[in-house]
């Protein structure tokens, strides 16, 4: 049976050639090796694994991490169309220098000095 390229080695493996590979295994490692190097091999896989899934999660926080910027990103002012109304200033100081912040009536300039606050008696 030949191996698919798209699947894993095992999953092409039938019973019978894994039962060879442990069979050839135990004859040259012996039983007292075998054990301790399936051990070692299976530390190996865990931490190929382990990097695999970090370098995985540093992608994927890379490429979010650029989703945001590019959604972020602030595009230049674009040309009003022809015969479009202009837009009035966004803030108060900006449409008239001489208009009270605190009375938000023109003309009227704000006390130099804090208004005393009384506390109305308990009742």
């Amino acid at each position: 049976m030949l191996p698919s390229r798209r699947g894993s080695m095992m999953k092409s493996m039938g019973f019978s050639e894994t039962v060879i590979l442990v069979v050839l295994a135990y004859l040259l490692f012996g039983p007292k090796k075998l054990p301790e190097i399936a051990r070692q091999v299976g530390k190996v896989l865990n931490e190929v694994r382990r990097a695999s899934n970090e370098f995985k999660a540093q992608i994927t926080s890379e490429i979010s991490q650029l989703d945001v910027e590019n959604q972020r990103q602030i595009l230049p002012p674009s040309e009003p169309p022809k015969g479009a109304v202009a837009a009035l200033p966004t803030t108060l100081e900006a449409a008239s220098p001489q208009v009270s912040l605190e009375t938000n009536q023109p003309g009227i300039e704000p006390d130099s000095e804090p208004h005393s606050v009384t506390k109305a008696p308990d009742a």
